[in-house]
């Protein structure tokens, strides 16, 4: 080779080298033997090179060769690294790379790192959901306490407030109840009637019958009386086989004609008893009290008490099983 074209030729291959933009091989150049061959292999390089700076392993080489090579086997590498960082991806922690050194060494260690870590909230995860499971039991356990509580508290209210034989109000709270009711009647004017019924010749029913009976009778003239009350109109155990009624807004002709039909409804439904239809009948003592006669006080519920017993009293000095109405006076 002339010892002039030593020095384009180095030129020419260390802007090869250096450049950015490759220079192009003039005629002078290209007609040195070998040179044109070795231009394109460096091209080649430069531009694998480039894609795999930038990211794209998809280049293909077509020089032979150490470099050439040597690029090849890197290419090939790092597609399988890109292969196996997929593979970590998608839950397999068991990949590692033995190829590249320190980089190796950091990815292997990443890798254990994430699987430790994956495991180690798939634990945390498993726990808060058995403590989310034991969560939701107390919950449901205490919800069910609280309902049990409430049905309780309403059963108890219930007894509190109820005779536990018949289902009627027990007789002080019939008494709070119609206290209330006559502060509103006296509020609005309205006429309001008391009555209290006795069952016939009880004594004797029980005495031919037995107690039980007499309880299961006690228990069937509630339920049939509580068919013919209206929604505004209550009734209470007195004591014994007497029980008493508040009708709110009734005249006298109402509450005649109500406690009238409770009388005929009593008559007229015989309780059976160990295959027998036994009759039973109930006299009544009714109170009216007109509207302007209303006063909102305990003492005014006794004085209407004491009039419906006078009744009542008249009602069994006729012949019992009639009705008998008084006014206050």
């Amino acid at each position: 080779m002339p010892d002039n074209q030593e020095l384009p030729i180095l030129e020419h291959l260390t802007k090869l080298i250096n450049h950015g933009q490759p220079p192009e091989l003039n005629k002078t150049l290209r007609d040195i033997p070998g040179l044109a061959e070795l231009h394109d292999q460096l091209i080649q390089i430069r531009e694998a090179l480039f894609a795999f700076s930038s990211g794209d392993l998809s280049q293909s080489m077509q020089s032979r060769g150490f470099i050439a090579g040597c690029i090849k086997s890197l290419q090939a590498h790092l597609r399988h690294m890109v292969w196996q960082v997929k593979q970590v991806e998608q839950g397999d922690f068991t990949q590692r790379v033995e190829f590249l050194g320190e980089f190796s060494d950091a990815f292997n260690n990443m890798v254990r790192q994430l699987h430790e870590t994956l495991n180690a909230l798939q634990k945390k995860e498993q726990a808060l959901e058995v403590l989310t499971t034991s969560l939701r039991n107390e919950v449901d356990l205490r919800n069910e306490a609280m309902d049990a509580l409430k049905e309780s508290e309403t059963r108890f209210k219930y007894l509190a407030s109820h005779d536990p034989l018949t289902g009627a109000l027990n007789r002080r709270s019939f008494f709070d109840r119609a206290l209330v009711e006559f502060e509103a009647a006296a509020i609005r004017r309205i006429p309001c009637c008391l009555a209290i019924m006795d069952i016939d010749h009880f004594k004797i029913f029980n005495d031919n019958y037995g107690h039980l009976a007499g309880d299961a009778t006690l228990q069937h003239v509630v339920k049939i009386i509580s068919h013919v009350l209206r929604k505004s109109d209550f009734m209470g155990r007195y004591g014994g086989e007497e029980f008493i009624f508040l009708f709110c807004n009734s005249t006298i002709d109402t509450a005649g004609h109500i406690v009238e039909r409770i009388r005929e409804t009593i008559a007229t439904s015989p309780i059976e008893w160990e295959g027998r239809a036994l009759t039973v009948t109930a006299s009544f003592g009714v109170s009216i009290a007109p509207a302007e006669k209303i006063p909102a006080d305990q003492g005014f519920i006794d004085e209407l008490i004491s009039i419906a017993d006078t009744a009542l009293y008249e009602a069994k000095k006729a012949g019992r099983n009639r009705v008998v109405c008084q006014k206050v006076s």
